[in-house]
């Protein structure tokens, strides 16, 4: 038995043991927290470093600032210059004027100059490390004068993003920290932007006050520090509400404790708009709106840059003073024509008055798609028939080609150039003289939305819901230039990707003012939009001289001494598009006018061809070498398929290789006609009365245009049978006349006579057979006996018998019989 004393001191040990299992238990537990603690402690500062590597990662150094802005030889204190494609020559000037801009230190600039950035832009500028974050989740916002510095002049070509926003401020803090406050200050105010292109506060005081910075008014202080937050504010382009951002910066300034009294605001001096740019506006806008695409607009007016564009000065010149000759020409009213070289080649306009017209035009080279020369306004407009290709062109995906059969008849309301139908042509007159009715009917069975997809592919915007040519959308000159430009190029769409889709391009380079090349669009990208066995079809009809003769004349103004393709474009009577191009130049002319003036295709295509001569003058009149897959053979016009005795012209026409004529020609035939009567003659018909004609195969929806056209169509009649008395050395008495026979076929009648030398019995299909066959041929003489037997199975309808009797004078007896073979 246990003692009491052995008993507690059990229980004591039973304690203790539990006392130091608890206690290894939170031990164990604190370990584990620790662990645990410090595991997430370090993804913490792994996931920081990782985050802050990513934002680092390619962050532009903030050593490029002194060199952007260095007091003497800065990049930026070289305004943005815009010049032609050779370099030399400025078409415009980012800049009041072409002075290089004046950096001023901080200590030659007023006080109150100084105190109005701060209020205007970053009010706690003295108390922050350069950022704030506040203003995080906007990545348009650059709150303070160092994040300013930070996105305009390092990450101008980054999207704005919450990434931006981040390195935004990183950047910040290192300018800062390296640069320190007073050298922000100075940076910030020699180059910021005062609208009107002017950079930096000296720019901003020159043109606004006609001043230098240093004597600057506390008042004009905070005009232009208002003006630097806000550029579009400026004191030109909106003087009130300018004149009001300046008495705010002044209430701050005033709260701050910078002044004590506000002054009355100044009145600003008239301002430029820049160096240059006449008779380039158009084209300068463009190449601008292509750059903007890839860099901020305000860093490109910044400065330090040369942006070469693909203008030809020359060219540009010469169509400038030839639309204006042009169109002063359409007013009959004269202007000094000396001073354009090109004039000579502008050929005499037709005789009308146009008043108030408008003309635009640009020209091309389609091998790079680059734009060499544009002229008035590149806003979009109806493109009528200048569609018309792409109908066609859907059609040649689907087996038409050049050499097809069309008709140009009467349909609903649609109308030619020339008011009058054509009939059957081939698919090449119709689309050289761009005749509609045809254009029509090839899109009815194409289908709308199938042109449309090509038109589409193209880059044209058009709504298959609408008439095809008339009521499409509008297209812009840059649009069909570019589109028929690949028809030139062999169905490559030539020039620059922009916005997702391969563009004509109006930049060939930017560079900085230190030489360092920012972009280079020398070589052009390339999108396979047709084949080139397509396009070469295209090619050949636009460029057929004599296929537009029977609209334009020969000779006519479409022609320019060298294989060039043409299209007119109508829409109504008040507008008109000439387009067309050699395998290296593309000119494009779109001419409108009031609703009082009728404006044709005639006037825009003498446009046309003086820019086409002018922009070839120093090429080689190269033309479209035929490509492998394209056969030229002989065809019968206008149907298109293979000549026959019967064909009235035969002509060379091209095929893609598989889609050749293999039958012979149906449109024309001839027939036996009884000249008397005009009826088809028969076996019956006296030979002396029967003469062959040749008739048009005309369907039954183009009877009436051809009754209008006097075209004969071949009768349907035959003349009628007029049987002769029996000849007793020649006759067939049986089978009977119009006997039905079928199997073997015995034919019982005479054959001899005097001086008897053979008979022959043969029999042909029809009233009137073409072509005999011989079934019986012999010496022997038949008086009422057997001449012949005939098998006549496998044949059916209608068929002559003839008995010839030949003598030895030469006298010839014939018997003629009609029989119905049923097989």
């Amino acid at each position: 038995m246990t003692s009491p004393i052995e008993t507690v001191h059990r229980r004591r040990e039973r304690r203790a043991d539990s006392r130091r299992h608890a206690a290894g238990r939170a031990r164990a537990v604190w370990f584990g927290f620790g662990y645990i603690f410090s595991i997430l402690l370090a993804l913490a500062i792994f996931a920081f470093a990782f985050t802050y590597a990513d934002l680092t990662r390619d962050l532009p150094s903030v050593d490029q600032l002194p060199i952007l802005l260095d007091p003497n030889n800065g990049l930026l204190l070289q305004p943005t210059r815009v010049t032609d494609r050779t370099g030399q020559h400025t078409l415009f000037t980012f800049a009041p004027d072409d002075s290089p801009r004046a950096y001023i230190p901080l200590d030659q600039l007023p006080d109150w100059l100084i105190d109005a950035a701060i209020a205007a832009s970053d009010a706690n500028f003295a108390f922050h490390p350069g950022y704030i974050w506040a203003g995080l989740d906007n990545p348009d916002a650059h709150p303070t004068l160092a994040q300013k510095l930070a996105y305009e002049l390092l990450l101008f070509d980054e999207p704005p993003s919450l990434q931006r926003a981040l390195r935004e401020r990183i950047l910040a803090a290192q300018i800062t920290a390296r640069f320190g406050r007073e050298k922000i200050l100075e940076w910030t105010l020699n180059s910021a932007n005062y609208g009107n292109y002017a950079f930096g506060i000296e720019s901003a005081a020159r043109l606004y006050f006609h001043k230098p910075a240093e004597e600057l008014t506390l008042a004009e202080s905070a005009l232009l520090a208002g003006t630097m937050r806000t550029p579009s504010l400026n004191p030109v382009a909106a003087p009130e509400a300018a004149a009001q951002r300046a008495n705010e910066v002044l209430l701050i300034m005033k709260a701050l404790g910078m002044i004590e009294e506000i002054p009355s605001p100044p009145a600003p001096l008239p301002a430029g708009e820049g160096g240059g740019g006449e008779g380039t506006t158009t084209f300068l806008n463009l190449a601008l709106a292509q750059l903007s695409a890839r860099y901020d607009r305000t860093r490109i007016e910044r400065g330090g840059l040369i942006i070469v564009t693909t203008l030809d000065s020359n060219l540009q010149q010469n169509a400038l003073c030839l639309a204006q000759i042009f169109n002063a020409r359409l007013a009959n009213t004269t202007v000094n024509e000396s001073g354009c070289e090109a004039a000579r080649l502008l050929p005499a306009l037709p005789e009308s008055k146009i008043t108030n017209a408008s003309t635009s035009a640009l020209i091309l080279d389609p091998r790079d798609g680059q734009i060499l020369a544009l002229v008035g306004d590149v806003n979009p407009h109806p493109a009528g028939t200048l569609l018309t290709p792409f109908i066609y062109l859907t059609g040649f995906t689907r087996g038409l080609g050049p050499a097809s059969l069309v008709w140009d008849i009467p349909r609903g309301d649609l109308r030619n150039p020339d008011d009058q139908f054509h009939g059957p042509m081939r698919l090449r007159a119709a689309l050289a003289n761009d005749y509609l009715i045809p254009a029509a009917d090839v899109l009815e069975q194409m289908g709308a939305q199938n042109a449309v997809n090509t038109a589409r592919s193209f880059g044209l915007d058009l709504d298959p819901g609408a008439a095809f040519a008339s009521d499409s959308p509008p297209q812009s000159i840059l649009d069909l230039a570019s589109a028929y430009g690949t028809f030139a190029a062999f169905g490559l769409r030539n020039g620059q990707r922009l916005h997702d889709s391969i563009q004509a391009s109006a930049i060939l380079r930017v560079e900085s003012v230190d030489g360092s090349i920012w972009l280079d669009w020398s070589s052009p990208e390339s999108q396979s939009v047709v084949s080139p066995q397509l396009a070469y079809l295209m090619n050949d009809i636009l460029s057929d001289n004599p296929a537009r003769w029977q609209s334009w004349g020969n000779p006519n103004v479409t022609e320019i001494g060298r294989p060039a393709a043409f299209k007119s474009g109508r829409i109504d009577s008040s507008s008109a598009w000439a387009i067309g191009y050699t395998p290296a130049r593309l000119a494009a002319v779109w001419t409108g006018a009031d609703s009082s003036s009728t404006v044709s295709a005639r006037p825009s295509a003498s446009l046309w061809n003086a820019l086409m001569q002018t922009a070839s003058l120093s090429l080689t009149p190269d033309d479209w070498t035929r490509p492998a897959g394209v056969t030229e053979m002989d065809v019968c016009d206008p149907s298109g398929l293979l000549p026959t005795n019967d064909c009235p012209a035969i002509v060379k026409e091209i095929f893609l290789n598989g889609f050749e004529p293999s039958q012979p020609d149906t449109l024309f035939r001839s027939y036996a006609v009884n000249r008397e009567t005009g009826l088809l003659a028969t076996v019956f018909t006296p030979p002396s009365l029967v003469e062959q004609r040749v008739f048009m195969a005309v369907p039954q929806e183009a009877r009436a245009w051809a009754a209008s056209a006097g075209i004969p169509v071949a009768p349907e009649a035959y003349d009628a049978i007029q049987l002769q008395s029996p000849n007793p050395n020649a006759n067939i008495v049986s089978p009977i006349m119009f006997a039905e026979v079928n199997g073997r076929v015995q034919i019982i009648g005479t054959a001899a006579g005097e001086r008897f030398q053979y008979y022959k019995v043969q029999v042909g299909q029809g009233l009137n057979p073409t072509a005999w066959i011989e079934i019986h041929n012999t010496t022997s003489a038949a008086a009422n006996g057997l001449l012949a037997e005939w098998d006549t199975r496998g044949l059916s309808g209608l068929y002559a018998i003839q008995l010839v009797v030949v003598y030895e004078d030469n006298r010839v007896e014939t018997a003629i019989i009609q029989v119905i073979v049923r097989g």
